[in-house]
């Protein structure tokens, strides 16, 4: 018996620390160490000419997967192994862009496709390819965001509706390596994360977190009811007994002249405002026949600067006190007034009801992106189902880098001694900018806080 008991008790060690290690393992986790050659789709379908290139962080030894060219389209795909399912558990998506040479137009956001037919090809990826997710960075014109995109199927229509994250952050403003993260929750919480730290946490079934709504309005305008001939949206209306009174005078100019002015003293009626350059000469190849009477050309008038003024003198305008302008009969509440009409409410044939999101399971990871910057560096791709592996591979891969780049920048900065305009203050006010930009109350006036910047 004692014997037995402590085999079970080994077989029960065992299995635990197998659960430990499988727990610790990525599902998929793309360090580029090796080219992406060969593992890696690169897409076939016309307009996508950007080349990918395998190379080196700038300052680093370490390789990923490059945006070469400027003003291109770029399609990659990564079919994985399973499908990864959404609907249990944790789920954590994860990776590291670097924008090396900045980006003022153009995406850095990977999208995550759902399982395609059986006879698709992986060369056919495009922007058309339908995605469960899109996750990233995206800047252009107004646009700075990081965006978070379901994809959810309607179980009453069957059509795929893009819902959007409300208030995403922005986009880090540096040349930096940064990490970005999704967590999702089998609660149906979403957090997004950058640099491992929380930037937004959000509810997939709240309609104050994502635009639409994953639940449709229980009812909608009926389409079919018009508003009667009779309706009346008029709050005010022109008082029907009031008259114009007999000495209200529509023809008075708004402005007369001020019979009370008197020219001033030292006025030079005769003198024009502008004379002849007497310092102009006529040019030795001036023709008069081809080039016409040669004039020299005008300048004020020296005298008037001493003087109050030159030429004909005419009195000033000024405000006339019988000025009414136009009458127009005064405003009174309207009796007839039924307020500004709706169309009634009817039950929404979209409507369903939802315990959590029913979405796609996850079958590839592409990047399909137009931009008009090059330099830019995707590394360190990660899908797993425990936010510690997420935060283990960031610890490891990414920060050491970025201390790496932070220190590089400061040193360039000093040596620059400020040459570039901006004080290690005002980086710092910049970073407190960009945290107030994506306070959700201020989202009508994040475009104008990130353009200040």
């Amino acid at each position: 018996m004692m014997g037995g008991g402590r085999a079970l008790l080994l077989v029960l060690l065992v299995s635990s620390l197998l659960v430990q290690i499988r727990a610790s393992d990525p599902v998929f986790y793309e360090p580029f160490e090796e080219s992406f050659e060969g593992r890696w789709v690169v897409s076939g379908k016309d307009g996508y000419t950007g080349v990918w290139k395998h190379e080196k962080s700038d300052g680093h030894e370490d390789y990923g997967l490059l945006v070469s060219e400027k003003a291109k389209k770029y399609a990659i795909i990564k079919e994985l192994d399973q499908p990864v399912t959404l609907k249990d558990g944790t789920v954590v998506l994860q990776f590291e862009v670097r924008l090396q040479n900045g980006l003022e137009c153009g995406g850095a956001y990977l999208k995550y496709i759902r399982p395609q037919d059986a006879s698709w090809d992986a060369k056919e990826f495009d922007n058309e390819t339908p995605y469960t997710i899109m996750f990233g960075p995206d800047k252009c014109g107004s646009t700075n965001k990081v965006h978070f995109i379901l994809k959810h199927k309607n179980p009453k229509t069957g059509k795929y509706v893009e819902h959007h994250l409300k208030f995403p952050p922005s986009v880090p403003y540096d040349k930096l390596s940064h990490v970005y993260t999704a967590i999702l929750k089998p609660d149906n919480e979403v957090r997004i994360l950058v640099d491992g730290e929380e930037k937004k946490k959000a509810n997939f079934l709240s309609a104050d977190d994502f635009d639409p709504s994953l639940i449709p309005s229980k009812t909608i305008p009926d389409p079919d009811d018009k508003k009667p001939e009779d309706w009346d949206e008029r709050a005010k209306i022109p008082d029907p007994d009031a008259v114009k009174p007999d000495d209200w005078d529509e023809d008075a100019p708004m402005e007369i002249e001020d019979e009370e002015a008197t020219k001033p003293e030292g006025w030079l009626d005769d003198e024009p405002d502008e004379t002849d350059d007497p310092e102009a000469i006529k040019p030795e190849d001036w023709d008069d026949e081809e080039d016409g009477e040669w004039e020299a050309p005008k300048i004020d008038n020296p005298k008037c600067e001493e003087a109050p003024g030159c030429g004909e003198w005419k009195r000033p305008m000024k405000q006339n006190p019988a000025y009414k302008g136009k009458w127009h009969a005064p405003l009174i509440d309207n009796p007839n007034y039924k307020g500004i009409w709706k169309p009634q409410e009817i039950p929404n044939p979209e409507y369903f009801e939802l315990d959590k999101p029913d979405s796609d399971p996850i079958a590839a990871i592409g990047i399909e992106i137009w931009t008009m910057q090059d330099g830019i560096l995707f590394d360190n791709v990660l899908i797993a189902d425990d936010e510690k592996v997420a935060t283990s591979i960031l610890e490891k891969t990414w920060k050491p880098k970025y201390e790496v780049e932070k220190e590089k920048e400061k040193a360039e900065e000093a040596a620059a001694g400020g040459a570039d305009g901006l004080s290690e203050f005002q980086k710092k006010m910049f970073d407190v900018l960009y945290k107030i930009a994506d306070i959700p109350f201020l989202e009508p006036y994040k475009t104008k806080i990130i353009v200040r910047i």
